[in-house]
C-alpha cells in the first residue's frame, strides 16, 4: 500500500532498526518504546488489521507467534525457571485492532514488550475478574 508506513519499512524505503527479516515478516524495534525489549512483527504484505485476516493468514500468524520465544530468548526476557521452582522473566503480546483497540497504523503488527515487569490495563482486567468469581 503507498502510503503505508509499514510497507514502506518492509520495502527498505523508511529506515528501521530491524531485529529479524525473512521473506514473510519483519521484526524491528518501536520508536516510541513501552519498556527496555519493544518491537513489532508484521507481515511484509499488507493487511490492514487483525479483522482483516482470513483463513489464508492462518499460518503466517501462527509463524509471528512462533516467532516471538526466538526473539524474546535473544533479548533476555524469556521466561526462566529459577533453581527455587519460581519462574522470572517473561513478556507481553499486543495486538491493536481498529480505533477502540487503539490501533494507530493500519498495518497488522503485533507488539512485544518485555525487560521489566509489565503492569497494564490487562492486568487490572484480570485482577477485576479475580474479584467478581
Amino acid at each position: 500500500m503507498e502510503d503505508c508506513l509499514f510497507c514502506k519499512i518492509a520495502a527498505n524505503l523508511v529506515p528501521a532498526d530491524k531485529v529479524f527479516e525473512n521473506d514473510e515478516l519483519l521484526v524491528f524495534k518501536d520508536i516510541y518504546p513501552a519498556a527496555p525489549v519493544h518491537f513489532l512483527i508484521i507481515p511484509k504484505v499488507h493487511i490492514s488489521t487483525l479483522s482483516d485476516c482470513r483463513g489464508r493468514d492462518t499460518g503466517m500468524l501462527g509463524r509471528m507467534l512462533a516467532l516471538v520465544p526466538l526473539l524474546t530468548a535473544g533479548h533476555g526476557c524469556e521466561v526462566k525457571m529459577e533453581v527455587d521452582g519460581s519462574r522470572s522473566g517473561g513478556f507481553k503480546t499486543l495486538i491493536n485492532t481498529g480505533p477502540d483497540g487503539g490501533q494507530e497504523i493500519y498495518h497488522l503488527h503485533m507488539h512485544v514488550i518485555g525487560g521489566g515487569r509489565i503492569r497494564g490495563a490487562m492486568k487490572v482486567e484480570t485482577a477485576a475478574l479475580q474479584q467478581q468469581a
